[in-house]
């Protein structure tokens, strides 16, 4: 039989490396309204205004849009990261806009990387005349793919809850 010491070692080393003992770091306290509800697949709801966006990892994509004049810099929170920080899983996402407008995105798209939810443009934040505050954006320069209407159609501006679909 193992000593104490060293078989609470062994649990604690088991737990660790198990993933279960992998605690998520705290979200600032909401210091703003809501910008966006991210519900899991198990109906779990949680709600962040930009302060705990802002606090995950950042990404800029610089790309072209066809609602726009010229290359816009969008700086966010990609999907991927979004939903890996929240433990979220699923076969797909449904981005809602605040005007009620809803459209299911695959899975692929969070995985990749490509999506990004965009709490500035060129350096500022995003008002609701702008698309804002939040708007959910893809690399349109950096494939044919990404100009099509299908992604288009993805690309929600005033982005207001992110539900996962089991």
């Amino acid at each position: 039989m193992l000593p104490i010491p060293r078989a609470l070692l062994l649990v604690l080393v088991l737990f660790v490396t198990s993933g279960l003992g992998a605690a998520a770091q705290p979200l600032p306290d909401r210091a703003g309204p809501v910008l966006l509800t991210l519900t899991k697949a198990g109906g779990q709801t949680l709600g962040l205004d930009r302060a705990a966006l802002a606090a995950l990892p950042a990404t800029t994509l610089r790309t072209t849009t066809i609602w726009t004049i010229g290359p816009q810099a969008f700086t966010g929170v990609t999907l991927r990261d979004l939903m890996a920080r929240f433990g979220a899983r699923g076969q797909a996402v449904r981005a809602h806009a605040a005007n009620d407008y809803a459209i299911d995105i695959p899975w692929l798209d969070v995985d990749s990387g490509s999506a990004l939810i965009a709490y500035a443009r060129n350096g500022k934040p995003m008002s609701v005349r702008e698309k804002g505050p939040l708007w959910l954006v893809y690399p349109y320069d950096s494939d044919p793919i990404f100009r099509q209407e299908t992604y288009h159609a993805r690309s929600v501006w005033q982005l207001d809850r992110v539900e996962v679909i089991p």
